[in-house]
Formats: structure tokens, sequence, C-alpha cells
């Protein structure tokens, strides 16, 4: 059993997991009395024959676990857990904060898209996947919704396009000249 002053030293530290074994990492790390949270949202997905609502990892290849820093050996053992996140050498600890408010976003009735692309409004794009492949434009940021400016240069006209935030990509500075806004 922890003393008081380990449960106050704990803090919340992100670890990475093995490829799509976000799950299995959580339900062993539970196992061995570990804190830890593994942001789950719903999503339909659909096979050849049939439509099924699953719970997938909000954020990829990620479980988050509430431990003192004598804990981090015992985390790194279990199976399914790669490693920690280091940031200037040392493992790196998020504030409670970002736990809870990841919470909270979960609980909302909004619909979450995480990216790992880093997309400012008014930076040159391209749709990277999807039936638009290929198209190029402009990010806008609209009521929390990536979406996509296309620019029809010669009409003077613009098209807004809701884009899987996963779909789009930055363009090349080559590229980036070619792009009316």
């Amino acid at each position: 059993m922890e003393t008081a002053s380990a449960l106050d030293n704990r803090r919340w530290y992100p670890v990475c997991t093995a490829s799509r074994a976000e799950k299995k990492a959580y339900q062993a790390l539970m196992a061995k009395g570990i804190e830890t949270y593994l942001p789950l949202q719903r999503q339909c997905k659909q096979w050849s024959d049939r439509k099924k609502w699953v719970e997938e990892p909000l954020i990829r290849s990620y479980v988050f676990v509430l431990i003192n820093p004598q804990q981090q050996t015992e985390v790194l053992m279990t199976n399914g857990v790669s490693r920690f996140i280091y940031f200037s050498g040392r493992i790196t600890a998020m504030p409670n904060r970002q736990i809870v408010e990841l919470k909270l976003l979960l609980a909302s009735a909004y619909e979450l898209e995480v990216t790992e692309e880093n997309l400012m409004p008014g930076e040159p794009v391209e749709i990277k996947a999807g039936p638009l492949k290929g198209i190029k434009g402009v990010m806008i940021s609209y009521r929390s919704k990536n979406q996509l400016l296309l620019s029809l240069g010669s009409l003077q006209q613009s098209i807004v396009v809701n884009v899987p935030a996963a779909f789009i990509g930055r363009t090349t500075a080559v590229e980036r000249m070619n792009v009316k806004t």
C-alpha cells in the first residue's frame, strides 16, 4: 500500500504503447493496480457486410498513467507498453488539468478529431486522401472544425469544404506559389 506522501507525489505521464495495443496495455496496467486513463471515442466502423459502433482510442498509441517516479520501471515492464515520452532528457509529466480537460472534452457532445498536423489558419494545404485527393487550398478555422477553403481564382469565388483533418497536409514551398487565397 502506498503512503500518503507517495500518493501526493503522483503525476500523470503519457506512455507510448505498441501499435494498436492501447487497450491491452490499459488492461495490463490496471491489473497491476496502476491508475491508467485511456481516452476512448465511439466511432461507426463499416465493413463490407455491416456497420458497427466501436470504442477507438482518441489518441493512437498512447495511454496515460498516474504514478510516482518509483513506479516508472514497473510501467515499462508492462506488456504492450513501449516507452515514456522524454523532453530534454527527462520523462515528461502532464499537468492534472490536461487530463481533466481531456475527460471533459470526451464527455461533451462535440465531435473530436486528433491530427498530428499542426496546421494554422491561412496556411496553404492539400487534401492527401479521400475522394478530393490532390485539391489544394487554404486552411481556415470555422466553428472549431477544420475546413479547407478552396479558391477558384478566375471566378473570384471560394468554396468551403468540411474535410477530416487527417486528410489534410501542408503543401511544399513550390506548390504554395500556385495556391491563391
